[in-house]
């Protein structure tokens, strides 16, 4: 294919996405009304949903803010930490870790903390230490693990109370319509839905976190015992 004809299919393509999105702008908002009557046939079940949609996209918002390697490990605490060592320091480094916070920083002070004892001591406790604060990490964002599984299980207590309704009308009418069975059948579908979404968004963003999570603190780790590599240089002379 010529390159002509590569941009013409190109631009083609790029038309063609535009105008179905603009039938599709249009669409919703000639049913902006009908959406709303959506949600309202959700009952309590989708106010529920909605705030545990709400409490998920703050964990979201907060673990994107926080699970970062520049909030974990900053470069600039990594370098003063590598200098202090390299002077030995170590009580200042020591200080300076308390102070500081976070993953590198615990992992180090709990390191030179056993310096005395050795440099194996001294990698037992950053082992310790790496085990305990990857622990925090995987409970920080679990949360979000705990709203993508809750969200279908809300949607599957709606599916019952639509159907509940429905036998409720079949119970107080002689010969109900299908009009009449439609508001309980409705709501079921609705929140099926709803909470199907809500399970597929946030799981996916769940192992999303869990994979970065993983990959950080093996790194991190590696490079809280590179920081103290020349506590093993010493102890081998």
């Amino acid at each position: 294919m010529t390159p002509s004809r590569k941009k013409y299919l190109v631009s083609a393509v790029a038309a063609l996405l535009f105008l179905a999105s603009m039938a599709y702008a249009e669409e919703v908002v000639h049913k902006q009304k009908s959406v709303m009557d959506l949600f309202e046939a959700t009952g309590i079940v989708g106010y529920l949903m909605v705030i545990l949609s709400m409490v998920g996209t703050a964990c979201v918002i907060e673990n994107f803010v926080n699970v970062r390697r520049e909030k974990l490990a900053p470069t600039p605490l990594v370098q003063d930490l590598q200098a202090l060592i390299e002077e030995e320091q170590f009580d200042e480094a020591i200080e300076l870790c308390d102070q500081e916070g976070g993953y590198i920083s615990n992992l180090i002070g709990a390191a030179l903390r056993m310096r005395l004892a050795g440099y194996e001591e001294m990698i037992q406790a950053l082992e310790a230490a790496a085990n305990e604060e990857s622990f925090k990490l995987q409970a920080k964002i679990s949360y979000l693990s705990l709203v993508g599984n809750t969200g279908p299980l809300l949607g599957l207590l709606g599916t019952v109370t639509g159907m509940i309704s429905s036998f409720q009308k079949i119970e107080q009418m002689k010969a109900p319509t299908p009009g009449d069975l439609a508001e309980g059948v409705y709501e079921s579908l609705v929140n099926t839905t709803m909470g199907l979404f809500i399970g597929i968004v946030f799981l996916t963003i769940f192992f999303f976190f869990k994979n970065k999570v993983t990959k950080m603190t093996l790194s991190m780790n590696l490079q809280a015992v590179d920081l103290l590599k020349h506590m093993a240089m010493k102890s081998t002379h």
